[in-house]
């Protein structure tokens, strides 16, 4: 029986599904599948997983829409219905008979789950609305003496931008009085003088890349207009729950930038051209300058990268880094223990530990007994077997973040015992687990917050026999 189903009409017919089944079937069937199979899969609106073979295309071509045309059509069927029901994302799993009778089950959407990866499982369940993991509630800590580089020179700043920079436009004080007012900060003299040469607008190129080109070159990145200045807060730096609760923010007392997700004082203006993002950092480390440029790196959740002290010093092409030796100097908040990192629990345990992560491990279960405790313990993540008694975790009261298999989850269930105070969860799985009885364990958290049930909508149909 369905807990609801998805409301769109599209959604819920057979029909728009029957191909994406049929590519499915067929692939189970060159693995010589005999008699009923099961198969799963995940279709976004900007994505798709299906356990499909693709035909390779010839050597020295790139793959082409035309080497998957039939998977790209069945998949575009299920896009649009996704788009009329207004649904971002759906996984399902269905069981093919011989004969071509089907039973396909969606799974999807809840508000209250984030989407798996790769996989027709869920991933983490956010059991509190709104809740972001601690190093996105972290704050940046006051620098009181911190003062601008003895390099910012506004002078030398604003007439090497002119003499690079001729013909270019200049904002005006309103406009840029207009974009303070839309972030809610001053921004720094250096920048105003920046914008007040160059106001960074396509339009004034009239569409001459070369002068584009050369306008970075000046600059020594892509500058945003004034429009598209933005702070690059925490909020701005978003990143999946079950990721974001394995970072940390660390800060040693010789770092010239913080290490946060991001910063109010951290006022981005610009892009190094491959997606990584220049700002002025208005709030350093307990070392650096107030001013200095650093770059938020696209690969990275947390921290940011020193580039130079002042924007005088960028431009100029005067570009530092931290210095060596300026790092932490002392137990890694986050730890894992696994067959290639620690290998044991008490070698993780200090009280600065914040995130624990328990991987692959091919001996004994391990005890939790060593964290038992510990103040600043907030994440624990165990791979599928390896926590030798489940049931202490409920001695952990200050988790916000618990990953754990099926199994684990089952006992803590059943014991009454999941820990109340977590803010996010999520189930580990491996290898190609019917994703049901993960939907139901799911549910069954979802439950004790009383947050959305992922949706199950059962459909019945016919794919006819296999060909």
């Amino acid at each position: 029986m369905a807990d609801q189903g998805l409301s769109d009409a599209s959604m819920n017919d057979f029909a728009t599904w029957a191909p994406v089944l049929r590519l499915l079937r067929a692939e189970r069937a060159r693995r010589s599948a005999a008699g009923s199979v099961r198969v799963t899969g995940r279709i976004g609106r900007g994505g798709w997983s299906l356990a499909l073979t693709r035909r390779m295309p010839p050597p020295g071509r790139a793959a082409q829409v035309e080497d998957m045309q039939e998977e790209h059509d069945a998949v575009k069927r299920v896009q649009e219905a996704l788009a009329d029901a207004g649904v971002d994302d759906v996984s399902f799993t269905a069981e093919i008979r011989p004969t071509g009778r089907t039973v396909l089950q969606l799974l999807g959407p809840s508000p209250a789950v984030e989407p798996g990866i790769g996989t027709p499982h869920p991933g983490a369940l956010i059991l509190v609305d709104g809740a972001v993991p601690e190093p996105w509630r972290r704050l940046p800590e006051p620098a009181p003496g911190a003062a601008p580089a003895p390099s910012a020179d506004l002078e030398l700043l604003e007439r090497t931008l002119r003499e690079r920079l001729p013909h270019a436009i200049g904002a005006t004080e309103e406009e840029i009085a207009a974009a303070e007012a839309r972030l809610g900060v001053t921004l720094p003299d250096e920048l105003k003088v920046l914008y007040r040469v160059k106001r960074a607008r396509w339009e004034d190129l009239s569409g001459d890349h070369d002068a584009a080109r050369n306008e970075c070159e000046a600059v020594g990145c892509e500058l945003f207009d004034l429009d598209g200045l933005y702070v690059a807060d925490a909020a701005s730096r978003r990143c999946r729950w079950e990721f974001a609760a394995m970072e940390a923010v660390v800060t040693g007392p010789g770092a010239r930038v913080q290490g946060l997700v991001g910063s109010p004082g951290w006022i981005a203006f610009g892009d190094n051209g491959g997606g990584d993002r220049l700002a002025v950092d208005l709030t350093p480390g307990p070392r650096g300058h107030k001013g200095q440029i650093i770059m938020l790196s696209h690969e990275e959740n947390v921290g940011a990268e020193l580039v130079a002290d002042s924007l005088t010093d960028l431009v100029l092409g005067r570009l530092g880094s931290e210095p060596r030796g300026c790092g932490q100097r002392r137990p890694p908040a986050v730890a894992r223990v696994n067959v290639a990192s620690l290998r044991s629990v008490e070698a993780a345990a200090h009280p600065g530990l914040e995130v624990l992560s328990i991987g692959v491990w091919d001996e004994a279960p391990l005890s939790l007994a060593p964290v038992l405790g510990l103040p600043r313990l907030r994440t624990l993540t165990a791979y599928p077997g390896t926590l030798a008694d489940p049931l202490e975790i409920a001695a952990l009261t200050g988790l916000e973040y618990l990953e754990l298999g099926p199994q684990e989850w089952r006992v803590l269930l059943d014991a009454g015992t999941v820990p109340r105070g977590l803010s996010a969860a999520a189930i580990r799985t491996h290898g190609d687990q019917d994703p049901l009885p993960i939907v139901a364990v799911a549910n069954e958290i979802l439950d004790l917050w009383d947050r959305p049930r992922i949706v199950r909508t059962v459909l019945e149909g016919d794919l006819g026999p296999r060909a």
